[in-house]
């Protein structure tokens, strides 16, 4: 008793609720920079692992093609219910009825679709391979096949501990309670890398397979006790007639068909990239969790914590404040990452040679993958807004927008690709190019259909922040580009690690100071995110977190993240 009463001041803070966006955001940044970390840790130690020799770089390959088939099973079944409208649904019933009934409408539907996970899994676990051969190109050889067919089956299982962990998450994040579920993917990312560092040696690459397992087991598992205490029960359940369980799968079939498309993106992207050869698929995967990082830290955060928050206001007949949380939040998200995708571009090749480059790292794949991030770098920005839109559009509880935006832009992305590997020779570079033009035309194609949706959305006031932003980061990128030129030839030497951090480190706090300093000069607003952070202390800033149900101080919402 005595040892509880000491344990519980210290993991109190676990539990405790976040009411304004201004806490959840932070709070979900800060574990997002911690998973992303943990991640790119992960990354080093597979390289390092399975780039000593031509077989184990296949290996590689391999691995990261096995994960297509379970995450698409996971987006279409479960994350088509919890992207659909669960957290509004379970908001609006607890409100009506109770968190109880609440409670009983998430085990229905948490049974009904781990039925219908455990069906699938079970089609895909039979024909792994056949699927395997369908999804790859020719320069796919058989052995990665085999490989990639076990490894699978093998991803299946890590799913169904991500499926129930999915639903502990959004429930959570239903209470306010943002912390835990933004560690848990720091303990999947650890899960991996115990499973590659005690096993590799007997299993190999599949190593990695079992380490996958354990972290969703560890995902789950870690946010289990704070779900009981909130008062949930798991009961297996399939009364369709409980509340909201009708609504919750009425919404479903565009989400999931807006799912549905999106992942044949994933599957064109692995088919075009293994048909190239070289390694072209590890490449893009790895210039793309780079390139994922500021949106993940910038984006992410911001929309996942807003949308508790634009789900109560979506009820409001005039929507004016649901209005100025999607523009105000647009514009916290661009403030950090349209200077972001500068430092990227400018720094891309000290920042692939830091997380991916070790010492059986080529140095060719090395530049090449410096290069397919410059490309997409240039889309940081837009892919980082569309995170917070489509869950606007998800809290007004349309998911038909969402699906005609998302088919234009995979049909765009899928003919593009075709077309860039058929008829040019930019190879992967093609396949990047067209990454970064498609996700500009869709953040394009979500502005407007959203200002149709929500008029006055695109306020003169709105544009004119975003142009402030757009010019700075560009004048950003000319005063940048010549110190790193000098640093880099002159000053450091890049061949040694120290030197190389020295240089990033150098070169983005310079790059940090410009960028502040045009915002000054410009008077952009969002600047008083920065101030209001160095003003306060870490204490003064969780007292006023918690203590305000306003999101907004003066002019700005106090946000942050992917």
């Amino acid at each position: 008793m005595k040892f509880s009463r000491f344990l519980k001041p210290t993991t109190q803070w676990l539990e405790q609720q976040q009411t304004s966006i201004l806490s959840a955001a932070i709070i979900i940044t800060v574990a997002n920079f911690g998973s992303s970390l943990s991640g790119l840790i992960r990354q080093r130690l597979l390289i390092t692992k399975f780039f000593d020799t031509p077989q184990s770089q296949e290996a590689f390959e391999a691995l990261l093609v096995a994960f297509q088939i379970p995450d698409i099973l996971f987006q279409l079944i479960v994350l088509g219910a919890l992207s659909a409208a669960f957290i509004p649904v379970f908001t609006t019933i607890k409100k009506q009825y109770g968190k109880d009934t609440a409670f009983e409408m998430s085990s229905v539907v948490i049974s009904i679709l781990l039925v219908v996970f455990f069906l699938a899994s079970s089609v895909v676990f039979v024909f792994a391979e056949p699927l395997t051969r369908i999804r790859t190109g020719d320069a796919f050889t058989p052995e990665q096949i085999t490989i990639a067919t076990n490894l699978t089956r093998m991803m299946l299982f890590a799913q169904g501990f991500f499926a129930i962990s999915s639903f502990f998450s959004a429930m959570l994040q239903s209470f306010h309670r943002f912390i835990i579920p933004s560690i848990a993917p720091i303990l999947y990312n650890i899960g991996i890398v115990i499973g590659v560092f005690l096993l590799y040696g007997q299993l190999g690459v599949y190593s990695a397979g079992v380490g996958v397992i354990i972290g969703a087991f560890l995902h789950m598992i870690v946010q289990l006790p704070l779900v009981l205490k909130i008062g949930y029960r798991p009961t297996f359940s399939l009364r369709t007639t409980a509340p909201g369980v009708k609504k919750l799968f009425s919404l479903m079939p565009a989400r999931v068909v807006t799912l549905g498309v999106g992942e044949v993106q994933n599957l064109s992207l692995g088919f075009f990239a293994t048909s190239l050869g070289n390694l072209s698929f590890v490449v893009i995967r790895l210039a793309t969790t780079l390139v994922t990082l500021p949106i993940r830290l910038f984006g992410v955060p911001i929309s996942q914590a807003s949308l508790p928050f634009l789900s109560k206001e979506s009820d409001d007949k005039n929507l004016e404040t649901f209005k100025n949380l999607i523009t105000q939040s647009l514009n916290q998200i661009a403030f950090f990452a349209f200077p972001a995708s500068v430092l990227i571009l400018i720094l891309r090749i000290p920042i692939v040679r830091l997380v991916f480059g070790a010492k059986n790292f080529p140095w060719e794949t090395t530049v090449l993958t410096g290069w397919a991030v410059a490309i997409i770098s240039v889309s940081i920005g837009a892919q980082a807004m569309v995170q917070l839109m489509i869950r606007a559009f998800h809290a007004l509880k349309n998911t038909t927008t969402p699906l005609i935006i998302t088919t234009v832009t995979v049909v765009s992305y899928v003919v593009g690709c075709f077309i860039s590997i058929n008829y040019t020779s930019f190879g992967v570079l093609g396949i990047a190019g067209v990454t970064s033009a498609t996700a500009l035309l869709e953040v394009f194609l979500f502005m407007f259909f959203l200002q149709k949706t929500v008029p006055v959305f695109l306020s003169k006031s709105f544009i004119l922040s975003q142009l402030k932003m757009i010019t700075a980061s560009f004048l950003l990128a000319v005063s940048l580009y010549l110190p790193f030129r000098v640093l880099d030839q002159l000053v450091f030497n890049t061949t040694k690690t120290v030197e190389l951090i020295a240089l990033t480190l150098v070169t983005g706090t310079i790059g940090m100071l410009v960028y502040i300093y045009f915002a000054v000069l410009f008077r952009i607003e969002e600047l008083s995110i920065i101030n209001k952070l160095l003003d306060m202390s870490v204490g003064k800033w969780k007292r006023s977190a918690n203590k305000t149900t306003e999101v907004f101080i003066e002019h700005s919402m106090e946000d942050d993240f992917p």
